[in-house]
C-alpha cells in the first residue's frame, strides 16, 4: 500500500486537465454502454461534474477528504464545503466523506463524517491492507514507516482493528433515534477485515454495505476479501472496480470473471445480485433500478458468453446495453 501511495503521488499531474476530462467522459460513456445505469464515485475535484450532471447514469458523488494534521481539518472542511456547493451548482448529488483511518487525523474523521451522514450516505476505505491494520492496531509497519518518514501524523493506536477504530469515532459524532446508525455506510474494498470487526460494524450500523473491487485488490496486494466470510455473516456486498489508478479496465463483467477463478462455488445470480440491486439499495435507487420488476427503468442489460453448464463467465464474456 505505502508503495502504491507513492507511485500515485508521483502520477497525479503527470497529464493535463484536458486528458483527464476527456479519459473520464470516454469511460463514463463506456460504462454506460456497457449496462451501469447508477454509479458511486469518488471526486477530490470538480473535473466530472459537468459530465455526470449531462449521463444517462446516475451518480452519487462523494467528495473524499485526506488530512493526517489535526491543524489542517478546518481548511479541508472549508474546501470541501466548497467543492459541494460547486457540486450542488451542477444538480449532482454530492457530499464529503472520509477517505481511510490512515490518511486523516481524527478530527478530520469525524468531521467528514458527520457531513457524509448529514447527507445520509457516507463511503469509507476499509480494512485495505494488512498495513492500515499493522499502523491502527500498533503504529508500525511500512504504512506507518512512509507516513512518519515524511514527517506526517499517523492515528492513534488502539490495539484493535481498523474497522473498530472507525466505528468507534462515527459513534461518537452520530446519535441516532435508535439503537443502531441508519444512514447508508459504503465499507470499500475490505481485504483485510476479519469476524470481530464484521459483528462490531454490523451491531453498531443498521445499512452496512461491503463494497469488493476484486481486481483493484489483485493489482496492488494480491490478495483478495475473505467472501465466505462475508457472506456467512451476512454481509451485504455490492461490486465495484475502483478507478484506473488501480486497475486496467472499469468493467463489471471483468471483475466477475476474477471472481470466478478465486471463488468459483459463489453463484452466478448471487455475483448478480451485488452488481445490480444491492447497489442499487445503497444508493436509494432500487424503487427504481437494480430489477426486472413492473414499475422499475432499470435498463436491460444482455451479457454475452454464458457457459450454460457451468454458470459462469468465459473468457469472451462480455456485457452490452440493449435498453
Amino acid at each position: 500500500m505505502a508503495g502504491f501511495i507513492r507511485q500515485i503521488n508521483a502520477l497525479r499531474e503527470s497529464v493535463g486537465a484536458s486528458e483527464r476530462i476527456s479519459a473520464l467522459e470516454r469511460e463514463m460513456d463506456q460504462l454506460y454502454e456497457s449496462g451501469v445505469s447508477a454509479m458511486a464515485d469518488i471526486s477530490n475535484c470538480d473535473e466530472s461534474f459537468n459530465k455526470k450532471s449531462k449521463s444517462p447514469m446516475y451518480t452519487r458523488t462523494f467528495l473524499e477528504v485526506f488530512g493526517s494534521e489535526p491543524k489542517d481539518c478546518e481548511s479541508v472542511m472549508q474546501g470541501v464545503g466548497k467543492l459541494h456547493q460547486t457540486a450542488r451548482s451542477y444538480g449532482i448529488d454530492a457530499a464529503p466523506t472520509p477517505h481511510s483511518c490512515y490518511t486523516m487525523s481524527p478530527a478530520l474523521n469525524k468531521a467528514s463524517s458527520i457531513e457524509a451522514l448529514k447527507e445520509g450516505y457516507l463511503s469509507y476505505h476499509n480494512q485495505e491492507s494488512w498495513e492500515e491494520e499493522e499502523l491502527i492496531k500498533t503504529g508500525t509497519g511500512p504504512l506507518a514507516d512512509d507516513y512518519k518518514g515524511r514527517g506526517l501524523s499517523t492515528p492513534p493506536v488502539t490495539g484493535k482493528s481498523a474497522l473498530t477504530y472507525f466505528m468507534d469515532n462515527i459513534s461518537e459524532i452520530w446519535k441516532s433515534d435508535t439503537n443502531k446508525i441508519k444512514e447508508h455506510i459504503l465499507l470499500v474494498h475490505n481485504t483485510a477485515t476479519n469476524e470481530e470487526s464484521i459483528d462490531y460494524a454490523m451491531a453498531i450500523a443498521e445499512n452496512l454495505y461491503w463494497a469488493i473491487c476484486p481486481l483493484s485488490n489483485m493489482f496492488i496486494h494480491r490478495s483478495l476479501p475473505p467472501l465466505e466470510l462475508m457472506r456467512r455473516k451476512g454481509c451485504t456486498i455490492t461490486l465495484g472496480t475502483d478507478s484506473l489508478s488501480s486497475n486496467k479496465v472499469l468493467s463489471i463483467v471483468e471483475e466477475i470473471k476474477l471472481l470466478h477463478g478465486y471463488f468459483p462455488a459463489i453463484p452466478l445470480n448471487e455475483i448478480l445480485q451485488w452488481a445490480t440491486l444491492n447497489g442499487a439499495k445503497f444508493l436509494g435507487k432500487d424503487n427504481n433500478l437494480g430489477t426486472l420488476s413492473v414499475g422499475k427503468k432499470p435498463g436491460v442489460v444482455l451479457i454475452e458468453g454464458i457457459d450454460w453448464e457451468t454458470m459462469q463467465l468465459n473468457n469472451n464474456s462480455r456485457s452490452r446495453r440493449l435498453v
